[in-house]
């Protein structure tokens, strides 16, 4: 069953989880999301396959976050899914999809739950 990472190439946490899948032998596609980014429907079945509530997606050290007053206020799905489509930096970093499943890979051993 095909692996896709969706990662930031210049991130060094993605850059490990890439490490280690090879070592694993897993083949995987990877993602840009910053080059191409996700678009909010691609963002809706990624967040659903996680079973997570949108919002835990967000990477709150992005000024982004801070600026939109994310950490203040309560975020529908809807709403968190519209704003990650708008400001990619606000997704975190790597999401890991297999299947019907992805996982935020953070810390990068997360991945094996999907494996």
């Amino acid at each position: 069953m095909p692996v896709t990472v969706y990662e930031k190439r210049t991130c060094t946490t993605c850059r490990k989880l890439a490490a280690l899948l090879e070592e694993e032998g897993v083949e995987f596609e990877r993602v840009d999301f910053h080059v191409e980014p996700l678009t909010a429907e691609e963002l809706r079945r990624l967040v659903a396959k996680t079973g997570r509530p949108a919002r835990e997606l967000f990477r709150a050290r992005e000024p982004v976050y801070g600026d939109l007053g994310l950490a203040e206020r309560e975020v529908s799905d809807d709403e968190a899914i519209a704003l990650m489509a708008e400001h990619p930096a606000l997704l975190q970093r790597p999401v890991v999809e297999q299947g019907g499943r992805a996982v935020l890979a953070r810390p990068i051993e997360r991945v094996r739950e999907l494996l």
